[in-house]
């Protein structure tokens, strides 16, 4: 549990930096220029993956029930896992009313993934990880919401078939994910 804790608190620590320490991110910035800084903030955040994914797979090999959730809320986490994905490929496929609509699809589509694996999923390393996403998920997209709103951000949009691609390659990379990706990384299959 140690190594997933550690790698949360990397991982999320350092997407969060905008939300707590602006005005020292933007020193920094100034200070090692933006290549620099952003080539800190990826290593920080590859070495967090890194113990996430590592730290999670031990506590899985020690689980701690909590809960024990009921079979709906599989379906249910199957089902809130769609708009997740279209909502990560809308933030990919510039100029899309999805974008426009929600400022920033791929947060939003964090908590939808996160609430949904919370709602399925009922051992310790499970609400740690899945728990963490969401909290951080809800924060900064509060954040990222006020800050458009104070800077007069607006997200164009383009036309229709923008859309159209970003919810189209979503739910290719749902049913991808959902039929074959989960059980071969996560060792798990939703449908199976």
């Amino acid at each position: 549990m140690t190594l997933l804790i550690l790698g949360l608190v990397l991982f999320l620590g350092s997407h969060s930096l905008r939300i707590v320490a602006e005005p020292w991110r933007v020193q920094r910035i100034a200070a090692v220029g933006a290549t620099t800084w952003k080539g800190v903030i990826v290593a920080v955040s590859v070495l967090g993956f890194v113990l996430i994914v590592y730290g999670y797979g031990a506590a899985r090999q020690e689980p701690v029930f909590l809960f024990a959730p009921p079979v709906w809320t599989r379906h249910l986490a199957s089902l809130l896992t769609i708009p997740a994905f279209i909502l990560l490929a809308a933030a990919f496929v510039p100029g899309t009313r999805i974008k426009r609509a929600v400022g920033h699809p791929m947060v939003l589509g964090v908590k939808f993934w996160a609430l949904s694996h919370l709602l399925a999923n009922g051992m310790l390393a499970d609400v740690v990880l899945f728990g963490a996403f969401l909290v951080w998920a809800v924060v900064d997209y509060v954040a990222a919401r006020r800050r458009d709103r104070a800077a007069g951000t607006v997200y164009p949009a383009g036309p229709l078939t923008r859309d159209l691609l970003a919810v189209g390659a979503g739910l290719v990379a749902w049913a991808l994910f959902a039929f074959w990706l989960h059980r071969v990384l996560i060792g798990m299959a939703p449908f199976g």
